[in-house]
């Protein structure tokens, strides 16, 4: 069985684009493969939640440049405060079985991004562990445990991918800035081919 692992932000809009293009590619091949999205809570990062403005900012640019339709429902009335009760919600999940954890960490994510919600709000939290069998429970300690994990480990940012002993930031997108420091953004044929090769491996 091979297994893939992403240290993430759920507000982290280049994880939500990104993560798709790497669930689509699993889905096409002819061998398991495990998806785990582990904690990397950017308001620890960073000190302090994303902001929305910028999320903003970023979402409209992988729009506009990747011709991606993946945050219809970002809505600066129902940004999170905090991540880390989805977070919670997510460890839960990888308690129940792979395929769980991987639903529900995308689930929070198309909440978040296309359907309007905050994941903030604990009606939220308990629909979707509903839809998915889950049953809440404290997990800020496989929060923390995920965060310290990818400190260790060198982690640079969201999103953070690791097969095996080999890892990749981001390899779904080539980020940048233009000459008036503009976001720029175009998928990665390349680092997505060697990406992918590491799994198909």
């Amino acid at each position: 069985m091979t297994t893939v692992e992403v240290f993430a932000d759920i507000t982290c809009p280049f994880t939500h684009v990104g993560l798709k293009r790497v669930i689509d590619h699993v889905s096409s091949l002819d061998h398991p493969v495990d998806v785990v999205v582990r904690a990397w809570p950017l308001e620890w990062v960073n000190a302090g939640p994303l902001d929305i403005s910028a999320v903003e900012v970023k979402a409209a640019a992988l729009q506009d440049q990747l011709g991606v339709d993946d945050f219809s429902g970002l809505r600066s009335d129902r940004w999170p405060t905090t991540t880390l009760p989805a977070l919670e919600l997510a460890a839960a999940a990888y308690d129940v079985d792979a395929a769980t954890g991987l639903a529900v960490s995308l689930a929070l994510r198309t909440a978040l991004f296309e359907q309007g919600r905050n994941i903030d709000d604990p009606g939220v939290l308990a629909e979707i562990a509903a839809e998915h069998g889950v049953t809440p429970s404290d997990k800020s300690a496989a929060v923390q445990a995920d965060y310290d994990d990818g400190l260790a480990r060198g982690v640079s940012g969201s999103p953070h991918f690791w097969v095996g002993d080999t890892n990749f930031f981001c390899p779904a997108l080539d980020i940048g800035h233009d000459a008036d420091n503009q976001l720029t953004a175009r998928f990665d044929p390349q680092g997505l081919a060697q990406f992918f090769a590491s799994i198909d491996a």
